[in-house]
Formats: C-alpha cells, structure tokens, sequence
C-alpha cells in the first residue's frame, strides 16, 4: 500500500502513518492481499486522499467498508468503477438527486467526478475481503479515519458532514457542529432508504451551505463533462 499521495495529505497524515497501529494495518494487508482476494486493488486503498486534497474538501460522505463484489471497489465510498452497474446503495443516491434537485442522473456510478469537485468520499474501512463484508473491521481502519475525521474538523474553512446510517454516525463526536454543517440520515441501502433518505434533501442544503459560505456550489449529476 502505497501512503505518498502527492498533496496536502502527505504532510497531515505522516504521523499517523508512523504508528505502530498502522504498521499493523499494512501487516495484516500483506498476508490478506496474498492469501485472499482483497478490495479495492492496493494502488486504490487511499484514492479518496489521492483524488480530493485537504484544503479543497468542501463535502464529507463518509461510508461503512468497500464493496466485497468483484471489480466493484475503487477507493471512493459508494462508487464503482467506469462500466460496473451500481449497486442498490448507489442506484438510491441517485435517486435521492433526482428527488432533490430534478437531475436526471445516468447509469455511470464512478464518483471521481464528484471528488475533483471537493467530495471526500471516505469509508470507514478502508478495505474488504471478497464476498465478506465487515472482514476488516478492528484491524485498525477505524482508529485511523477517526483521526481524518478530526483533521478536517480542525480545518477554519468550514465544510459539510454527510453522515449516512450508524457507521456514519459515529463519527459525529468527533465534529464541531457550529463550524461545519452536519447532516445526518438513514443509510441508503435498500432496508432503509424508504424510511427518510430519498426525502432527506442533503444535496441541495449541502450546496446551500456551500454558498452561503463563499464557496461555489457541487455539480451532483454523474455526467462526464
């Protein structure tokens, strides 16, 4: 697992990365990565940092673990790469924009687009074992986004928390809610998507928020410019 990233992030993390924690997590990968087929591919493990540098974060979607289904995981929560079709989760945010703010969006479910824009989109854990979701809670991805969490919470330049379902939310104790807008609701899977998620409207009062605050607005159609 590659940790230069090329941006900001190297400089904020590089002590993170020093700890014994996370000289266990790259120990455990190396045997998981060997004995197991292991999501996303190691080049991709720290995308989100890689695609979204520190100071142009302006959204926070923080997910649970990648995707465990082949070809799916590609270091940015709930995307997919180019050509996979998307999975439920994915299919009901987009649902959700079309609630939202009347964008017709396409079948194209990598988010990249979203993080050249400012979206940090951040799992919870970082990596999966193939068709065993959670495999990797505990082996120390927590400790280590909890630590992002609070990074971008000590930024002055305020930004927007969307905490979907439980995983999520548990990172709201580590936010200033009177700096950075926080907006919680149900995860968008489909158990739970018809009980507050498709009417949540985070998309729109994100970009409210963003305005409101001197910065310009997220483009939340999934159209290749």
């Amino acid at each position: 697992m590659a940790t230069s990233l090329g941006n900001s992030w190297d400089k904020l993390l590089k002590e993170e990365i020093e700890k014994e924690y996370f000289s266990n997590i790259r120990n455990f990968l190396i045997k998981e990565y060997s004995a197991y087929t292991v999501y996303p591919p190691k080049k991709q493990i720290l995308a989100a940092f890689e695609k979204t540098a520190y100071e142009d974060v302006k959204v926070v979607i923080i997910g649970q673990d990648p995707y465990h289904g082949d070809n799916q995981a590609n270091g940015l929560a709930f995307s997919v790469n180019k050509g996979v079709e998307c999975p439920p989760s994915l299919k009901n945010i987009f649902k959700a924009i079309e609630y939202d703010l009347g964008i017709k969006m396409t079948s194209n479910g990598d988010l990249s687009i979203w993080a050249k824009q400012g979206v940090f989109l951040l799992n919870t854990i970082l990596t999966v074992r193939a068709g065993c979701p959670q495999s990797h809670c505990n082996i120390g991805w927590e400790k280590f986004t909890n630590k992002v969490v609070e990074i971008l919470n000590n930024r002055e330049k305020p930004m927007v928390f969307l905490l979907w379902g439980n995983n999520a939310k548990q990172k709201l104790k580590l936010i200033d809610t009177n700096k950075h807008l926080v907006l919680t609701s149900v995860h968008p899977s489909p158990l739970s998507f018809y009980h507050g998620f498709l009417e949540c409207k985070h998309f729109s009062k994100a970009n409210e928020f963003l305005l409101k605050n001197g910065m310009t607005a997220i483009d939340w159609s999934n159209q290749e410019k």
